[in-house]
């Protein structure tokens, strides 16, 4: 399975995200990122052009990166199991668990929270450092 990423966002502090066109990934977690250092397992977000998809066909519009996602990809790794490793620009990073529905996300829409409940997201951790850009090879390894 091959894609491209075609978004990347940082959590700030105050719930506030911000576009970038480039991240650096390493074993902490995203460098810059407010999540940086804290739970390894879980310091990656990874969502599906899919899930936004999901959203419009159901009346619901919203940027990239409202779902709280790191990395926006266009192929859906939502069945891919955990220990399943992808390459993704000069960065290897590895599933380990599916995302849980927040109940922040209703702040975008009421329908939110049920329409996504298996198609949010997948966290992941990083196995290689590396310069992950919008537009690189997303490759299931």
């Amino acid at each position: 399975m091959q894609g491209k990423v075609i978004g990347l966002c940082l959590s700030l502090e105050n719930k506030q995200r911000k576009n970038t066109n480039e991240i650096y990934v390493k074993l902490e977690g995203i460098l810059d990122d407010k999540f940086f250092g804290k739970d390894i397992q879980r310091s990656i977000l990874i969502s599906s052009t899919e899930s936004y998809d999901l959203m419009k066909k159901n009346g619901i519009h919203a940027e990239y990166g409202s779902l709280g996602e790191n990395i926006i990809i266009d192929i859906n790794p939502y069945n891919l199991s955990a220990g399943t490793k992808i390459e993704i620009g000069t960065a290897v990073i590895e599933i380990t668990q599916s995302c849980t529905i927040c109940n922040s996300l209703a702040l975008i829409d009421t329908k939110v929270p049920s329409l996504l409940q298996n198609d949010r997201g997948i966290f992941a951790k990083t196995v290689q450092s590396g310069k992950i850009c919008k537009g690189d090879s997303v490759r299931i390894i």
